[in-house]
């Protein structure tokens, strides 16, 4: 099993700390940035496995909610992502999470998502696959074309019912009529003190509960059956690239490291090195729009 402890990782809680390990480490020594020994490996590799973070959907220009953008009016954005804030005040998160959603939808794709989805579809056509094991809680992947998407974090365009659990892919530009207009950023805007019962409501018969954002908040726990899938394309993979993730949320950020443990070729992809930088065989600084695409380009020696 590639997992030292299945039932932790099954149970991983969504963390934001460095501290955390999961399993042993190997330290592969430098990482190379030589770009044809990648191209190398990538001729060979049959399993692709791609892990992306909020870097790749920054540069379509969603926040991170980091740094500069770590704050919602006055609160810390991670203190309104949890089950207790909502909770209490499931209006004002919300207002977050639909100023979020409306982001996210008007935005495109970027280079380093197109570069994914069709590198997925060619490989495809030669009997080799490419999964997308990703952070993102947007829909770019899949709106740039990529098929095989695993979300271990949720999705900003799906709801799920607090009282009888159904989830719903939800697109609706805004999701209420109660929310238009509202989920301004700015620290001076003042809460809109929406209803309960005028937020999202399920439109399952005989339910109309009130619907929550379909994401893992912090302290919640991920979906087993996601990490399942997950665990076992990290145990077929024979090549993996860690793309535009800063490597400290975990369990995620371990999934890189816990490849490179068996002995199987990780290639990190970002604007900076990170905390597992080290683990890795290769590493490609600078925007992954940039650094990507050449990085799965057809090959010479593919045939389609």
């Amino acid at each position: 099993m590639l997992l030292q402890n299945r039932a932790v990782f099954a149970l991983g809680i969504r963390m934001c700390s460095t501290n955390v390990t999961r399993g042993p480490l190997v330290d592969t020594g430098r990482p190379s940035s030589d770009m044809s020994e990648f191209r190398k490996a990538f001729s060979k590799a049959k399993h692709i496995a791609i892990i992306t973070g909020a870097g790749v959907s920054a540069e379509s220009g969603v926040p991170t909610f980091r740094g500069e953008n770590e704050k919602w009016r006055k609160w810390q954005s991670q203190d309104l992502a949890t089950p207790e804030a909502f909770s209490r005040n499931p209006s004002r998160v919300w207002e977050f999470y639909h100023y979020r959603r409306e982001l996210a939808l008007s935005k495109k794709p970027s280079a380093a998502h197109l570069a994914i989805a069709e590198c997925e579809a060619r490989l495809r056509k030669q009997g080799r696959s490419v999964v997308v094991i990703t952070q993102c809680i947007d829909d770019l992947h899949r709106q740039a074309g990529s098929k095989h998407v695993l979300k271990v974090h949720g999705s900003l365009l799906e709801t799920r019912c607090v009282s009888c659990g159904e989830v719903t892919v939800n697109k609706r530009s805004p999701i209420c009529a109660a929310l238009k207009g509202k989920g301004a950023p700015d620290p001076d805007v003042a809460d809109a003190q929406i209803p309960v019962d005028k937020l999202p409501r399920c439109n399952e018969s005989d339910c109309h509960g009130l619907l929550r954002p379909n994401v893992v908040f912090f302290g919640e726990t991920l979906d087993s059956h996601i990490l399942t899938k997950v665990e076992k394309e990290m145990e077929i993979c024979d090549l993996c690239l860690v793309v535009g993730t800063s490597s400290i949320v975990y369990p995620a950020a371990m999934f890189g490291p816990q490849i490179a443990a068996r002995g199987v070729p990780v290639a990190e992809f970002n604007t900076t090195a990170t905390p597992k930088t080290e683990y890795f065989t290769h590493h490609f600084q600078g925007p992954c729009g940039i650094t990507l695409p050449p990085a799965l380009a057809r090959h010479e020696s593919e045939v389609i």
